[in-house]
Formats: C-alpha cells, sequence, structure tokens
C-alpha cells in the first residue's frame, strides 16, 4: 500500500500560524517553528491578561474612587460603607465614572454616605 501525506492540511495548519504571526520581526513571522512558538505563546498571554484586565481596571477604579471620596474628607471603605447603608445599588465602574466626570453627582453620593455613618 502506498505512503499517502495530507499536504492539503499541513499547508493550511503552516498558512493558519504564519498567518497569526504577520508582523512579528525576523525569523518569528518567516519560519514555521519559531513562528508557531511565538504564535501560542501569543495566545496564552492573550488568555491570561483577558482575566488580568477585570483584576487591573477594578484596581483603578477603587483608586479613583478613594482619591475623590478623599476630597469629600471621606476613605473609601466609609463612602462604599455609607452607600451600602443608605441602600444605594451603585458599582464601582460607575462611581468612578462619576468621580472622573461629574464631581457634583459624586458629591452629592458623599454627602449621602456621610449621613449613613
Amino acid at each position: 500500500m502506498p505512503r499517502t501525506v495530507n499536504n492539503v492540511a499541513h499547508k493550511k495548519r503552516k498558512k493558519k500560524y504564519l498567518k497569526a504571526a504577520k508582523g512579528y520581526v525576523g525569523g518569528r513571522s518567516k519560519l514555521y517553528r519559531t513562528a508557531r512558538q511565538a504564535v501560542e505563546k501569543g495566545w496564552l498571554y492573550a488568555y491570561r491578561d483577558r482575566r488580568t484586565k477585570k483584576r487591573e481596571f477594578r484596581r483603578l477604579w477603587i483608586i479613583r474612587i478613594n482619591a475623590a471620596a478623599r476630597m469629600h474628607k471621606l476613605t473609601y471603605s466609609g463612602l462604599i460603607n455609607g452607600l451600602k447603608k443608605a441602600e444605594v445599588d451603585i458599582d464601582r465602574k460607575i462611581l468612578a465614572h462619576l468621580a472622573f466626570h461629574d464631581m457634583e453627582a459624586f458629591a452629592k453620593l458623599c454627602d449621602l454616605a456621610r449621613k449613613q455613618i
């Protein structure tokens, strides 16, 4: 029985990795083995950092809220606690947006939280 080689699938697989490695420098975009290694490493970083991004944004929001709350003589934990007691259901992303772009609305929330403490 003659030996069969699946050239179509082999070329398709190589093309997939070389296309994904477009823009990489040197052999990382030209040579199949190094291109595959670089692309797979990139995919691992992308997978990991999609999760890390969520953590980093939450940290940024908390830093912004804390800085704005301290301008109104409150701490971050005091503000969050006061808002919870006042039954204001607002997430950190929106609070950070208000602190950064709409200081009057944030000041009203701070006053509301201060009354609850």
